[in-house]
């Protein structure tokens, strides 16, 4: 009897643990890397004087996300000479701890880290601008362990920064360098020590890997800043490449998966494709199942992933090299079919929960759409914040935005 309680209890804690990372956004893109919260009962109707601001804090220079776990809101500014990560009460703002990590970061395109915190257990891994990754305590914000990535292997910082959000396996925590002789990098999460090393000759890109049940297997999909590729997270096996070379190496969005296909998708005059993986030995051959590229594209994603739902993908569509003219659409992910697109929008980011869009505009606005392949219904809209690129991030009703001066938060949740 006893021993079968012990396993009922072990049943509980272990979906007990499932439920509350459903609820948390520990890493960038939330709990599955996809941008999308399992959230319900969020508003619906727009309040007159729009969502009700919680708190509103100091941050700092930067262009990190926000991620939250268990209570607390960590991400990396850059302030006094320095880049930081800093852990906040995700319910009052309140500061709890800050670290230094690496020296100030410049660059034209922008000052300050790019890359978002994940936080996994009682660690935190952070990637700096010009490529250093550290492991933080999760509980005071000690340094755990730190690499300069790029200067043990004999890479060069991108042209625009750093901007890998780390990836971490049961093991591993994985990061994109573009290291002549190391495009992706892994070490073991607890000791630090380097682990394997996979792909050659492949620019870094700026967007962030991601584990993927694609090719009927699991493994590690990483978009470069010329192509996408496949390998086994299990030892940094090849498993296959497709070229996908954009002006400047910017290759910026997450990989998604969409019935076991991979889809990607880039600005710069470029487009989107769904990748198929037809086996080929030990490794896999990509097909396109569509393709939608250049001027006449369906969907280019700048600096934003595109939101799946459904079998329907949001994003944003940037026209011309970096342009001024971006607009909301909405594609059809098996056939790449437009479903609608709301002109000239603008740039932003995005996430989505409980059925809805919410978006980050350029501008500092937040909008709340209907996530819907019918049409572009907006519920309501407001001004939160200065010029920002980053997406919100959305945990226990609440969602959190920044810029390069404060983090606010606000309530999102239907009135009682």
């Amino acid at each position: 009897m006893l021993k079968t309680w012990s396993c009922v209890c072990a049943v509980l804690l272990i979906l007990t643990a499932d439920v509350q990372a459903e609820e948390e956004w520990p890493q960038v893109l939330g709990p599955h890397r996809n941008g999308i919260s399992a959230e319900t009962d969020l508003l619906e109707k727009w309040p007159a004087e729009g969502p009700k601001e919680v708190w509103r804090v100091p941050g700092g220079v930067g262009m990190s996300g926000l991620a939250i776990s268990r209570g607390r809101l960590i991400t990396m500014v850059q302030t006094d000479g320095k880049q930081r990560v800093i852990c906040v009460d995700a319910a009052t703002g309140k500061p709890i701890w800050k670290t230094s990590v690496a020296p100030e970061y410049r660059n034209g395109q922008g000052d300050g880290p790019r890359a978002t915190p994940t936080i996994v257990g009682d660690q935190v891994f952070a990637f700096t601008g010009e490529g250093i990754l550290a492991a933080l305590k999760f509980s005071n914000g000690d340094i755990l362990w730190s690499h300069n990535t790029l200067e043990e292997h004999g890479g060069q910082p991108a042209d625009y920064g750093m901007a890998c959000s780390p990836l971490v396996t049961a093991e591993r925590v994985i990061v994109t360098i573009g290291a002549p002789q190391a495009t992706v990098v892994t070490y073991d999460i607890k000791s630090g020590k380097p682990a394997w090393k996979a792909g050659t000759e492949e620019t870094a890109g700026y967007s962030s890997p991601a584990l993927l049940n694609v090719g009927g297997r699991e493994q590690l999909v990483v978009f470069t800043g010329s192509s996408v590729i496949g390998i086994a997270a299990q030892d940094g096996a090849d498993l296959w490449r497709y070229p996908y070379k954009t002006d400047y190496d910017c290759n910026i969005a997450t990989p998604l998966s969409f019935k076991e296909q991979v889809f990607i998708s880039a600005a710069e005059n470029h487009g989107s494709v769904l990748l198929k993986l037809l086996p080929d030995g030990d490794q896999f051959r990509p097909t396109e199942v569509w393709a939608s590229q250049g001027v006449k594209s369906v969907l280019r994603n700048e600096w934003q992933t595109s939101i799946l739902i459904d079998g329907y993908l949001y994003g944003f569509d940037n026209v011309g090299s970096a342009g001024p003219v971006t607009h909301l659409t909405c594609v059809n992910a098996a056939t790449g079919e437009r479903m609608w697109r709301q002109t000239r929008f603008g740039k932003g980011n995005l996430i989505a929960g409980d059925g809805k869009l919410f978006i980050s505009t350029i501008k500092g606005e937040l909008v709340v759409a209907e996530a819907s392949p019918q049409h572009y219904q907006e519920i309501g809209r407001t001004p939160l914040l200065g010029p920002t690129r980053q997406a919100p991030a959305l945990c226990a009703g609440l969602l959190y935005l920044r810029d390069g001066r404060e983090i606010v938060c606000v309530d999102v949740r239907k009135p009682k």
